[in-house]
């Protein structure tokens, strides 16, 4: 990894989507990034080290369900200060990842602030996520990871059955398709994920601690999909309830039954 020259300076940046704020994680150790006043990256000195408990989620569930290290084709929707690329740079090095970010002076601080790495490692591509997807060609991404956020919420376009069959058309017929659902504790956007995810892709999980899948708290919801099972297998399982913040997994029937809602189209978020 291409570390910067220099340490990057706490303090607040004026970026295309708002303000960025960098400051010093005291107790993690690291750096913090918040947009528009929302928790948004968390940088370790560490790259193996994830802050963030639904990024050790999704970095488990790849841990455990794909078949080998590499040489895998990641599409990031979403970058931020690209956190789960580093992670993935670190833990797979032959893996090839996009990162695809829509604010391009936040791309470009997250190049100058942190040890991240370079092309074809990983490249941060500026513009909007449905877009990008939209003109990729088909079967070229092993993986697709959206955690993609504007003022807290996924953008809508993003959530729709139209977008996820163009998510689909892009993977490989074993391809994964991660997403983290942020919610309120009445569920009501996660059940939505699930149940549009669930209309378009053979196979789909949920992953969260028990608290939130039981409506008592704010949080983060991770929604997985493919064409081919995923099973909640047992050294998964182990690893997700040994996480600091420990969650369960539900699969297909019981994830389906989880996504009780209407699923959404392109018309209906007009």
């Amino acid at each position: 990894m291409a570390r910067p020259e220099t340490e990057p300076t706490a303090g607040t940046y004026r970026i295309d989507t708002g303000v960025a704020e960098l400051s010093h994680d005291t107790i993690a150790g690291g750096w913090m990034l918040t947009i528009n006043g929302a928790e948004s990256s968390h940088i370790h000195p560490d790259p193996s080290v994830l802050e963030f408990e639904y990024m050790r989620q999704m970095a488990a569930l790849l841990e455990y369900l794909r078949d080998d290290d590499g040489p895998w084709r990641v599409l990031h929707l979403g970058a931020a200060a690209c956190a789960l690329p580093r992670y993935l740079a670190h833990r797979y090095p032959s893996a090839r990842q996009v990162a695809v970010e829509i604010d391009a002076e936040l791309a470009r601080l997250a190049r100058e602030w942190f040890d991240l790495p370079r092309a074809p490692l990983l490249r941060i591509r500026v513009g909007d996520a449905r877009e990008v997807v939209t003109a990729l060609t088909a079967q070229t991404r092993d993986v697709v990871i959206r955690d993609a956020f504007v003022d807290g919420r996924t953008p809508r376009h993003l959530i729709t059955r139209e977008f996820i069959e163009q998510v689909q058309r892009v993977l490989a017929p074993d391809g994964l398709y991660l997403a983290n659902c942020g919610d309120n504790r009445d569920l009501v956007l996660a059940r939505g994920e699930v149940a549009t995810v669930a209309s378009v892709f053979a196979h789909v999980a949920v992953i969260a601690d028990a608290a939130m899948l039981k409506g008592r708290r704010t949080g983060n919801v991770v929604l997985a999909a493919s064409d081919r099972p995923i099973e909640a297998i047992p050294k998964l399982v182990r690893a997700l309830l040994s996480d600091p913040q420990p969650a369960q997994m539900l699969t297909d029937r019981q994830a389906r039954e989880f996504g009780s809602a209407a699923v959404r189209h392109d018309a209906d978020e007009r």
